[in-house]
């Protein structure tokens, strides 16, 4: 789908069932589904960080898990509350996820997954070219939680999924404990700050590690998962050949 056609299509407010559809004909959600299951058993708690309109959150409640759903973009929200308020497995949280508890500021996208708490790393995919047919012309004020308070709140999550554009580091320096498993986004243009991720992570327990690319999101691309040291060195590689995905922390609990 070229980006002139997405922006037809968000401007329709198509954009969505569009993919939805485009999703459940390919068999992506079927994917994922069996992807986080060697994560997720039945009755596991979940955090969905980042949630947008909830693919991965209704991917999770295949899996039978209870989730816990946080999301700042009031849009995203509607929709969101409109899909699962009536779920007892699905807690709706509306706000952010950060290093520690108050307000941010964030910048909103005409492309509403790419809405972003970190202007840097708005400068950084702008300036790469690789979003450059987005705008973010918006903002607002946004209340921010911690992973550990959210921890305090629902219990110890079994699976962590941060999707959180740019603001990973500082949603996992919100972390001080370890957890069975947490996932996060990585970008060629913001690297520093996933290398900053891992070492936080490695600080808590005896973390392993393992990654994703984009465009093949429901498969690891390591046999062996790394220790803290070998990802950094698997990050500098990605890193070079500008690739983008996901990094996968487990800890043995």
């Amino acid at each position: 789908m070229n980006k002139w056609v997405r922006r037809v299509l968000r401007a329709c407010r198509l954009y969505d069932p569009v993919v939805d559809v485009k999703h459940w004909l390919s068999g992506t959600e079927d994917e994922y589904v069996r992807f986080y299951s060697q994560f997720v058993n039945p009755g596991d708690l979940c955090f969905d960080i980042g949630a947008n309109v909830g693919r991965r959150t209704e991917v999770l409640l295949r899996l039978q898990a209870r989730v816990v759903v946080v999301e700042p973009q009031e849009d995203c929200m509607k929709r969101l509350q409109r899909k699962f308020a009536a779920n007892e497995r699905v807690t709706l949280i509306r706000g952010a996820v950060g290093e520690t508890k108050g307000k941010a500021e964030i910048q909103l996208c005409d492309s509403h997954s790419l809405s972003s708490l970190s202007p840097d790393w708005i400068d950084s995919v702008r300036s790469s070219g690789r979003y450059a047919q987005c705008r973010w012309s918006r903002s607002m004020t946004v209340d921010v939680t911690t992973l550990d308070q959210l921890i305090d709140d629902h219990g110890s999550p079994a699976f962590v999924k941060l999707d959180v554009e740019g603001y990973e580091y500082e949603a996992i320096k919100g972390l001080s404990r370890p957890v069975a498993c947490i996932c996060f986004e990585f970008t060629p243009e913001f690297i520093d700050a996933t290398r900053r991720c891992v070492d936080h992570l490695a600080q808590l327990g005896a973390a392993r590690f393992n990654y994703c690319l984009e465009g093949t999101q429901a498969s690891l691309e390591l046999d062996r998962w790394a220790n803290a040291a070998e990802m950094q060195k698997v990050i500098d590689s990605l890193a070079a050949q500008k690739r983008a995905g996901d990094v996968y922390a487990r800890f043995d609990l």
